[in-house]
């Protein structure tokens, strides 16, 4: 009866079609965070809900805070179910007039979007590294990277195909459709939080799908300003949403998204812990679900391998983003014949290369962890390894610019009863395991329960197909420590998760197929 229901609400809703120019039309503008920090954009630095193309306030609201200084950035609603279920009910009665838009019109208003983030790259970064600490060249990446998706996915919006398929009936044709799934609830974490926002929200409105999306609690705002270039798109009221919440409502709100019968697709990136739970909500009523979760990286140089382009490579796998990131290399497994040298490299090139600082500071390379929970984190990873032999090459401690950052740490005689080889560290420490055959750093590399990305270093031809085809990951970079791109599916094994992100893979997690037997030629 409620799928019924829900059919006759969107047969209804194109009764007649409203003209385009009115479901586009441009909404008031709003006044931005008055009291915003020197140097934000107060007019993209939002602070309330953004639901059915309105910005609304929340009964509370939670601070947000700068984790290089602690100040406080500002107050931002603090949505709970109710709110939640409201955004799902605005974007339900969205979805089905956006369903019915051309893909040529789909396609041109996220090109509209990715424009829009280019014209304001710079306030954009400047809010990622105000609200999680990121050097500001790496958010300018950020967003760079972020809006491609939007471009991206306005591409592929319009390479949406089907299928004739001829039955052995001569009077029958069978037809393949590619369809919406429906409303997307989009749950993302805060290293990047824009890019994995247009990630998941780009293929869905490609797709003709709409959104809700509920950010992480400790970076709300680059959320919030992707909804004010969104409206400014014309993006129509009520396809693009975004309620934040506070951590103590989060739990609250994913299960109410989760469990919400108007909600048919889940896609969560953050831990495998919570990816579980939000699973088992899941499935009570057997929603689709995309989940890219936890990694374990292993990077491992073989004796043949270029030591210098490893040590380039480890550099920029492991510390981007003070080594918080789903993809950072975790696990440094050397070969004995080239250790020593790539070790000593290695520490050479942290002691160089890499400054603690600021993120806004031009010559900060490292900023903080997003917060002092994080911190402890590796300080727990450091010290439970030298209480069992590791040596502190460099490194090891808090960094004394303040509470959240820590020095970019490099530990060799790494064994594999440590914690940091058999948890996610995400943080600024590189431990390094020695093994002396090709066989067993593929079996050190591949006993986890996760597989997300994995990275290898050979000149080896034969050795590169081998390992390449045997690491158990979704993911692999072979003599390149850089692996993320638009074009190219993003996604794990095992407990890292299922589905895929990006590429031309990417639209498919949010289209259902269709088989529609045409007889009586």
């Amino acid at each position: 009866m409620a799928t019924c229901f829900r059919l006759r609400s969107c047969l209804a809703a194109h009764l007649p079609p409203a003209p385009l120019s009115r479901r586009l039309r441009r909404r008031a503008p709003i006044r931005g965070y008055a009291g915003g920090p020197a140097g934000l954009s107060s007019a993209l630095l939002r602070t309330d809900s953004f639901v059915g193309g309105r910005w609304l306030s929340a009964p509370a609201t939670f601070p947000v805070h700068d984790p290089a200084s602690g100040a406080e950035l500002g107050l931002v609603a603090d949505c709970g179910v109710a709110e939640a279920r409201a955004a799902v009910r605005a974007a339900y009665e969205a979805f089905c007039s956006w369903r019915g838009v051309s893909a040529k019109e789909r396609s041109s208003l996220l090109r509209k979007w990715y424009d829009l983030m280019i014209q304001n790259k710079d306030d954009l970064a400047k809010i990622i590294t105000a609200e999680s600490g990121k050097p500001l060249k790496e958010a300018q990446g950020e967003i760079l990277y972020s809006a491609n998706f939007l471009e991206w996915f306005s591409e592929e919006a319009r390479r949406i195909y089907g299928d004739i398929i001829y039955t052995p009936a001569k009077d029958r044709r069978a037809l393949v459709l590619k369809q919406p799934l429906g409303v997307a609830a989009v749950i993302t974490p805060w290293n990047f939080p824009s890019a994995m926002i247009t990630r998941k929200v780009g293929a869905a409105l490609a797709a003709g799908c709409s959104v809700v999306v509920k950010p992480a609690e400790d970076t709300p705002f680059s959320a919030l300003a992707l909804a004010e270039l969104a409206d400014q798109a014309g993006i129509p009221p009520g396809v693009y949403n975004v309620i934040p919440c506070s951590r103590k409502k989060a739990k609250e709100v994913g299960e109410a998204l989760c469990t919400d019968p108007l909600v048919s697709k889940i896609s969560f990136t953050g831990s495998t812990a919570t990816g579980k739970v939000l699973l088992h909500h899941a499935a009570n009523s057997v929603k689709r679900v995309s989940m890219e979760l936890g990694g374990h990286a292993p990077f491992i140089v073989f004796d043949s391998a270029n030591v210098d382009q490893a040590v380039a490579g480890a550099m920029a796998s492991k510390f981007r983003n003070s080594g918080q990131t789903c993809v950072c290399s975790n696990r440094f497994l050397v070969q004995r014949g080239i250790h020593d040298s790539f070790v000593k490299k290695f520490a050479e090139a942290i002691k160089t290369n890499l400054r603690v600082g600021n993120g806004f500071e031009e010559r900060t390379t490292q900023g903080p962890l997003i917060n002092e929970k994080a911190v402890e984190k590796v300080e727990k990873h450091v010290s439970d390894a030298v209480s069992k032999g590791a040596t502190v090459v460099t490194g090891g401690k808090r960094h004394q610019v303040g509470k959240n950052f820590f020095e970019p740490t490099l530990l060799s005689n790494i064994t594999q009863n440590m914690l940091c080889s058999q948890e996610e560290t995400f943080g600024p420490l590189a431990p390094v395991i020695k093994f002396d055959t090709e066989e067993e750093a593929v079996a050190i590399a591949n006993a986890t329960d996760v597989g997300l990305a994995g990275y290898f270093y050979s000149q080896d031809p034969a050795q590169i197909w081998r390992v390449a085809e045997r690491l158990e990951v979704g993911m692999v970079g072979v003599n390149e420590g850089l692996i993320s791109s638009v074009e190219c599916p993003f996604g794990g094994v095992k407990q890292s998760g299922l589905g895929r992100e990006g590429s031309k893979y990417g639209i498919d997690e949010y289209l259902e197929l269709k088989y529609v037997c045409f007889g009586g030629l």
